[in-house]
């Protein structure tokens, strides 16, 4: 598949989503993006419209750690930290986006290790 069909597939995918993943107050929402070499989690209250907390393989917590052999690991790695800070914040429940990307592989060691350590989606 060429990189721009690619590209139009995900974000049609998202376009049907977003209609239907709101995040609120009482069950914020959890956004996840890939690039090609890092991975990025937000939790977001749309209510507000405001980011409570974030996670990345960019992030200052993750730093000099090591990140495991791939992304996927680095992936895992970051599902666990975003985890901890929304527990630390008092958020056990989440709405998931996936932003339009395909359930497997990094998105879902991702989620997978968030539900690992406790928050429940």
């Amino acid at each position: 598949m060429e990189r721009k069909e690619k590209v139009t597939a995900r974000l049609r995918r998202k376009k049907r989503m977003s209609s239907k993943v709101r995040g609120t107050a009482e069950r914020p929402r959890l956004n996840i993006f890939k690039s090609a070499r890092h991975i990025y989690a937000q939790v977001i209250d749309d209510g507000q419209g405001r980011t409570l907390l974030s996670a990345s393989t960019r992030s200052e917590e993750l730093k000099g750690q090591d990140l495991g052999k791939g992304k996927t690991e680095a992936a895992k790695k970051v599902g666990a930290l975003i985890a901890e800070k929304a527990l630390a914040r008092q958020i056990q429940k989440v709405v998931f986006d996936r932003n339009g990307f395909l359930y497997h592989g990094r998105i879902k060691a991702l989620a997978e290790a968030a539900r690992e350590k406790g928050l429940d989606f």
